[in-house]
């Protein structure tokens, strides 16, 4: 046994010793029984108040408005509790702890089963009213009980869950989720974010949008993708189908290729995949399936997404650059040399940068079943070419010291160098 179970062994039996019962809950247990790495442990302790629980740990720290959570050992407990719905809304509960309210009552007020089991930390019996452990193994999310649709947040998180595991929601939880459309206009806009932010670190943010779309919600916070819905596009180039279901290919094609990349850049490509082809959903029918000046219409639209949701900037600046020159991207075999070095230096200067506009560029062609993704490897001779044709070379060959005459003879030489590659 480690230090650290150890430490839950021996808070357990004080709480014990009280006449109270320590329980492992929620997403840490549901990991657990996954086999995955959990990094936050909550704890559900009953039969006892939160002043008995302070006075049992005097040096454990408390948290909390509307309800006290202690954190000790940097691990969050709190008291069983049940929580009764008295408006519309994310926050509008009245929240009841005491002694005689028992670890299945807590459990029942949770959102979906299989984050509504319980782990006793001394007997290490699982406590499963719901059917936790066989959705688990059947991969579902269902909600809980009728609890459910006390809280929108839910719809956000169900969806979320669904990407992070890759389970099926089960057909009455998205029932539940379309009864809670109204209500999600309530959400502030900063609840939203946050979860969107999660579902772009999942394994498959594409799950969450197929989920939302599903649940015929989609429009509510995010009408800028559900217009992609229905769009026809050329089938000779996407056999795949509308242009919701191309995006959503190369949001998952960007996934894999950032896997290995921090948290901040994995969601700034994911954001601009998703959005790189906004312009598409306004289209007028009548055009289709071309989709001529949909590169402008869609960095519009990336700003009004980002203005209604409060998306970062940081994001936004790379969302606009992917709908903008994600089609020129895709053409760079095809271009001259000149055309080729005002490009690089172009994007170069971005947030999403050259990288970060390659990555979309093949995820594009890639999301539409095309071939030649091979004559989209720009970042890497873009890279040489700034590196070894740079200001200094040019100042040290030529002595040109004023801006101007700099700036022109470094993109001359640049385009000289790009030819002779």
């Amino acid at each position: 046994m480690s230090t650290e179970e150890m430490n839950k062994t021996e808070i357990a039996t004080k709480i014990q010793q009280a006449g109270g019962r320590l329980y492992l809950v929620g997403g840490a247990l549901r990991d657990t029984m996954l086999g995955k790495e959990s990094h936050d442990e909550d704890y559900c302790v009953t039969g006892l108040t939160p002043e008995e629980f302070q006075g049992l740990f005097p040096e454990a720290r408390v948290q909390g408005k509307s309800f006290a959570v202690f954190v000790l050992e940097n691990v969050e407990f709190a008291m069983a509790r049940t929580e009764t719905k008295v408006g519309k809304g994310h926050k509008e509960f009245v929240i009841q702890t005491n002694q005689g309210i028992t670890i299945e009552q807590d459990l029942a007020r949770r959102d979906i089963t299989i984050n509504s089991m319980a782990k006793d930390v001394l007997t290490g019996e699982i406590i499963d009213p719901f059917g936790g452990q066989k959705d688990l193994q059947n991969h579902i999310v269902r909600a809980t009980t009728e609890h459910f649709n006390e809280d929108p947040l839910r719809v956000y998180r169900v969806a979320r869950l669904a990407a992070k595991l890759g389970f099926a929601v089960e057909d009455k939880t998205i029932q539940r989720m379309k009864d809670l459309k109204e209500e999600l206009e309530t959400l502030p806009k900063e609840r939203v974010l946050v979860e969107l932010e999660k579902a772009f670190l999942t394994e498959k943010p594409s799950i969450f949008f197929e989920v939302l779309k599903k649940a015929e919600v989609l429009e509510v916070h995010f009408p800028e993708i559900q217009q992609l819905i229905g769009v026809e596009q050329p089938a000779v180039y996407h056999p795949e189908g509308d242009a919701f279901q191309h995006t959503m290919l190369v949001l998952t094609k960007a996934t894999e290729l950032t896997k290995g990349w921090k948290e901040k850049h994995k969601v700034q490509i994911r954001f601009a995949a998703l959005v790189h082809d906004l312009g598409k959903g306004l289209t007028p029918k009548e055009e289709y399936p071309h989709h001529y000046g949909h590169e402008e219409r869609g960095v519009a639209l990336v700003e009004q997404l980002g203005h209604r949701l409060g998306i970062p900037n940081h994001w936004m600046k790379c969302g606009k650059i992917a709908a903008k020159e994600h089609m020129v991207a895709g053409k760079f075999a095809e271009m001259k040399a000149n055309t080729k070095v005002s490009f690089i230096e172009r994007i170069a200067k971005t947030t999403l940068g050259l990288d970060g506009l390659e990555i979309i560029a093949v995820c594009d062609r890639m999301g539409s079943s095309q071939k030649g993704v091979e004559n989209i490897a720009f970042a890497e001779i873009g890279k040489k070419c700034l590196q070894e044709i740079n200001g200094e070379w040019v100042k040290e060959k030529y002595g040109i010291t004023d801006g101007i005459a700099l700036k022109s003879r470094l993109h001359e030489e640049r385009v000289k160098w790009m030819k002779q590659q």
